[in-house]
């Protein structure tokens, strides 16, 4: 099981950009972490921590679609390579006015707007890219890895952001956020993916999105991946949003506030790491949409455990199954829509699931967050896990076909990778570049009212690439 979740590391494109984006993501999060402090300490308002938050979290679910339409237009590596410089500078200028003491609260939101705007447009282009770093069967894995690196990053960089700002020096936090994009620069020159496919359809921004979006409703299993992480980000995602109101009811919450919500943290994302590492194996013993469908059904239920846990170590233990099982979701449904997207539509459609997971989360932390003041936080979290529950049973009864969408299309990507993909042909495991196979933009996998390119299908928490 091991051995699987960690085979896309023998390619070495996925194997540079993998860990070039695991130094970014702990600056990352040091950078968040620093960035919220910092704003509070400036203000002692917790409405303008959120903003400061919202403002780096926002243009994700409003600027995706544009980076997705950019992504199937451009060059998806030099595109990363501006978008990375892009949020590189950004951290820069943050270092930069920490340092000098002229850092009003309105300049670190429009600065922390910047730098998500950056990521957002970047993101789907490697999203997109990275069915070029591996086979079609060691996709799922990939996948796992990145957001196994991801919650690792949530782990580790707010630890070493907790120990740099014992100085106060926010500037020095700032500063290493900045180094670490230089990291992902390094990996985007050093990476050899196949020549970039020339552009196809409509020269027009708009008109790409809607292009992408109507190829996305055509094709069944990024339809119901699309609209079933839609489902989970406005039921299952807002406990992520309410663990300090978790940590404030548990017994001794009142005084051991703060540190009941650092320890859950890290237990979801210490569970997030070991789901996105025990995925692979799972998906390779049993199918991948076995597992997905398994996973949909068990989250809700480990959720309720969660909010009617008695104690902190019980909600400590709940938690991080929690957190196990909501990768698995997301890592699962991630990887249908890249298995399943046409590759010449793939950023875009991507990008519409990184909408409907950016735009539906926070209306759920909302909606949740104000059920919550009247009802309490542990009724909001079972009730909303419950009404999960009763969704996904219902479509596994009455709209079975949604759930069978989650699987292999017949001529899709996936397939069994024994050396040799049969999309693929040989992986050369020298420069980790894997060559693609043409195929008829009229075969079987269309199913789209337009056809231009060439038709093989091929993949939160989020940064370009994260």
């Amino acid at each position: 099981m091991a051995l699987a979740s960690l085979r896309p590391l023998r390619h070495r494109n996925f194997a540079l950009i993998w860990s070039a984006a695991l130094v970014s993501n702990v600056g990352s999060w040091m950078q968040t972490v620093a960035l919220g402090v910092l704003v509070f300490d400036k203000t002692n308002a917790p409405g303008w921590t959120g903003l400061v938050a919202a403002a780096a979290f926002v243009p994700i679910g409003l600027l995706a679609p544009v980076g997705g339409a950019l992504a199937d237009r451009l060059d998806r590596r030099r595109w990363l390579i501006l978008t990375t410089t892009a949020e590189m500078v950004f951290a820069g200028i943050l270092a930069v006015l920490a340092f000098a003491h002229h850092d009003p609260p309105w300049v670190l939101v429009l600065l922390a707007f910047g730098g998500g705007a950056s990521g957002a447009i970047g993101f789907p282009a490697y999203q997109a890219m990275v069915p070029d770093l591996v086979p079609s069967s060691d996709l799922l894995a990939a996948v796992s890895l990145s957001s196994a690196q991801y919650n690792l990053g949530r782990v580790v960089g707010p630890a070493l952001a907790g120990a740099a700002l014992l100085t106060h020096n926010y500037g020095l936090v700032f500063g290493i956020n900045a180094l670490s994009f230089l990291a992902v620069l390094v990996a985007l020159v050093l990476v050899r993916l196949p020549p970039p496919r020339p552009p196809s359809g409509s020269p027009h921004l708009l008109a790409r999105i809607r292009e992408g979006a109507v190829a996305a409703w055509h094709e069944e299993g990024c339809r119901s991946a699309i609209g079933l992480i839609m489902v989970v980000a406005l039921l299952a995602s807002p406990f992520i949003a309410l663990v300090p109101a978790m940590a404030g009811v548990l017994p001794g919450g009142v005084v051991y506030k703060a540190i009941y919500t650092s320890v859950l943290v890290t237990a979801q994302g210490c569970g997030a790491v070991l789901g996105a590492l025990a995925l692979p194996g799972l998906a390779e013993r049993f199918g991948r949409q076995r597992v997905v469908r398994a996973a949909l059904l068990l989250v809700p239920l480990l959720l309720v455990a969660y909010g009617l846990a008695p104690n902190v170590w019980l909600s400590v233990v709940t938690f991080f199954l929690v957190g196990a099982g909501y990768i698995c979701v997301l890592s699962g449904l991630n990887t249908v829509v890249q298995l399943r997207a046409p590759v010449d539509a793939r950023g875009r459609i991507l990008s519409i699931y990184m909408m409907g997971l950016g735009l539906v989360y926070p209306l759920g932390a909302v909606l949740q967050g104000s059920i919550a003041n009247h009802t309490g936080v542990r009724s909001v979290t079972v009730v909303g896990a419950l009404v999960m529950l009763v969704v996904m049973g219902a479509l596994a009864l009455f709209r079975p076909r949604v759930m069978a969408t989650l699987g292999p299309e017949a001529g899709s990507l996936e397939s069994d990778y024994h050396g040799e993909d049969r999309e693929y042909g040989p992986a050369n495991e020298e420069t980790g570049m894997v060559p693609r196979a043409d195929r008829s933009p009229d075969g079987p996998d269309r199913g789209l009212p337009f056809h231009h390119g060439t038709g093989d299908n091929s993949p939160p928490v989020p940064k370009a690439p994260r």
